[in-house]
């Protein structure tokens, strides 16, 4: 029997062809790093996740680090923002306590979070993004949706060459490396750039999906977390082709509003859409304590600092916000979170730390110990909506003067150059920033 005919593309010279499906090596380059599949040529749905970005970018800036493992996050007391490849042979893994990391990889260089850093390269790889198409969904700063559809005559290459060149420029351009996934739909195209990490490319087809899916377990699926995973195994449901075969009614009862979306999303089918530019839902800030604080007025203190931070990314980004939201996790890893909604949305620093000083005092108890606090606003608005002039806040207008003085001042002579009495009074020591949105 003769073998079966089947495009191929090499990542490194992006030539291509057709040929047996045991080709395993480039005609034109020599090179191993084949892409082999069917659909090949048909594909427009990508994934692109960038390999332990935080912990790419300090190798790429310190090439000493290059064979060594490298953990990105806060002290002792802090967790683990990304691990290299190097640390995660290791056991370690994003979100650890650093000094359970710490006892798995003793060796490990603990870096600091860099920010600035990480937000430049992630706004380079956006651009080089959008120089293929205008259709890219954000998710986080490394990792990102892409519709190739209908770019083939603007680029002269079909979507997974464009794509294996991305990858290329982006290697070449800004150090790293990225994973893609390729597919037709967001979830496969998710699914297919996590199985094959690092400088990965993977491609899922449509014609098999199902069949593809059907062995996996459920909780492979976006959406099915450890309760729900369990409430369906419960039921008899283990993997994907179960959940696709079930009664309907029976995954009502047992995912609620989610039911359809699962059962689809186990056979292969996901309708949504890329939505570029997609807005993000809240701006927040949290910080992680050296040592455990109980006193109100340093809380207060740390919670001015951050809610300073969360209003400056506010008017960044020309928003402001409706509900002011408090976290706090105590001493014994306790998550307390309280919230309350404005009259008006905000983007002052002012109004959110009394909102947050509010929610503080209401729950903090004399006798607990802290070891983190945030703060944050959701229900995101456009500034114009923000902080309307009020008969009952007189001085609404000079606070929002004040608070443009201070920030010009700030970005001249950078943010220790005016803090507030209560900041001066408090000081005291702790990690990092850890923002997220």
């Amino acid at each position: 029997m003769p073998d079966l005919m089947t495009p191929w593309l090499c990542r490194d010279c992006l030539a291509d062809g057709i040929s047996a499906a045991h080709l395993s090596q480039c005609p034109a380059c020599g090179s191993w790093q084949l892409l082999k599949h069917a659909e090949l040529r048909r594909l427009a749905i990508a994934h692109v996740d960038c390999d332990a970005f935080y912990a790419a970018i300090e190798k790429r800036d310190h090439p000493e680090l290059q064979d060594k493992p490298v953990i990105v996050g806060g002290g002792k007391r802090g967790v683990v923002a990304t691990a290299c490849y190097v640390a995660r042979i290791h056991g370690v893994r994003s979100a650890m306590p650093m000094f359970k990391a710490l006892q798995l990889c003793p060796d490990a260089v603990v870096i600091p979070p860099r920010m600035d850093a990480y937000k430049e390269a992630g706004y380079a790889i956006r651009e080089l993004m959008l120089t293929l198409t205008p259709l890219v969904e954000p998710l986080s700063i490394d990792e990102a949706f892409m519709d190739l559809s209908g770019t083939d005559a603007l680029h002269h290459r079909y979507p997974a060459a464009s794509m294996a060149r991305l990858a290329t420029r982006i290697k070449d351009e800004i150090g790293i490396t990225v994973s893609v996934g390729l597919s037709g739909t967001k979830s496969l195209a998710k699914m297919a750039s996590d199985m094959d990490k690092p400088k990965g490319f993977h491609i899922i087809g449509m014609d098999n999906a199902a069949d593809m899916l059907a062995p996996l377990p459920v909780n492979i699926l976006y959406g099915t977390g450890k309760v729900l995973s369990q409430k369906l195994n419960a039921a008899g449901i283990h993997t994907c082709g179960d959940l696709a075969r079930a009664n309907s009614q029976l995954v009502a009862k047992l995912a609620g509003n989610n039911a359809v979306r699962l059962q689809q999303l186990a056979a292969g089918i996901d309708p949504r859409p890329i939505i570029p530019n997609r807005p993000a839902k809240s701006i927040s800030t949290e910080t992680t304590f050296e040592t455990d604080i109980s006193d109100l007025d340093t809380l207060a203190a740390i919670l001015e600092e951050c809610s300073e931070k969360v209003a400056r990314r506010l008017k960044a980004a020309n928003l402001s916000g409706r509900t002011v939201m408090l976290k706090l996790k105590s001493d014994k890893h306790k998550l307390v979170t309280r919230s309350r909604t404005l009259n008006d949305p905000t983007r002052l620093a002012r109004r959110i730390f009394e909102t947050g000083l509010l929610l503080l005092k209401d729950a903090v108890a004399s006798d607990r110990y802290w070891r983190l606090i945030g703060i944050g606003v959701e229900q995101l608005d456009h500034a114009a909506h923000a902080d309307p002039v009020n008969l009952a806040d007189p001085d609404l207008s000079r606070i929002k003067a004040l608070e443009d003085t201070v920030d010009h001042l700030r970005d001249r002579h950078g943010n220790t150059a005016i803090i507030s009495g209560r900041q001066f009074a408090n000081k005291s020591p702790r990690n990092k920033d850890r923002q997220g949105e």
